[in-house]
């Protein structure tokens, strides 16, 4: 099976397979997901996702496979029964640098920049999205909730609200 063989590219903005929105944000369900060159287990494993519940976004479809692509721009193909629909997202992963202090991100409160912190959490944690307005988004981590600026996020596009 190559990508030669594909049916049918996708049609404005939906997938060719699933006729969900092409991109769109997923989660991996399992601590263990290999990321491989091509759509199917014949394809090299290039890297493995270490991390359940990690927000990946899924950019194209083949068959049961979905090419999907990390915070830092890793693109790859994944077996969708390793894929949610569970939306998570991840702090300031830009801002994980290795060898450099780990910058820390306040909850707030409420849905303003000063409202008191409810915890502290750092650049890299995985979030999960309970709600977002387009500005702010309501998520828990481990017990800690709390809102963040949804800029601070990826896992969520610019603009979009979840309820």
């Amino acid at each position: 099976m190559g990508l030669a063989q594909e049916s049918g590219a996708a049609e404005a903005g939906k997938g060719s397979v699933s006729g969900l929105p092409i991109p769109r944000f997923v989660s991996l369900k399992s601590d263990e997901v290999n990321l491989r060159a091509g759509p199917g287990k014949d394809y090299p494993t290039q890297w493995v996702f270490r991390r359940a519940g990690l927000p990946v976004e899924v950019i194209k479809e083949f068959d049961t496979w979905r090419q999907v692509r990390d915070a830092d721009g890793v693109t790859g193909w994944v077996s969708q029964a390793l894929l949610s629909g569970r939306r998570t997202a991840q702090v300031l992963p830009w801002e994980v640098k290795q060898g450099a202090e780990v910058p820390k991100l306040e909850l707030k409160a409420d849905d303003s920049e000063r409202a008191a912190a409810t915890a502290l959490v750092e650049a890299g944690v995985i979030a999960n999205l309970q709600s977002c307005d387009s500005r702010w988004c309501f998520v828990t981590v481990e017990t800690f909730k709390g809102y963040v600026e949804q800029s601070k996020l990826w896992g969520i596009y610019p603009g979009e609200i979840i309820r």
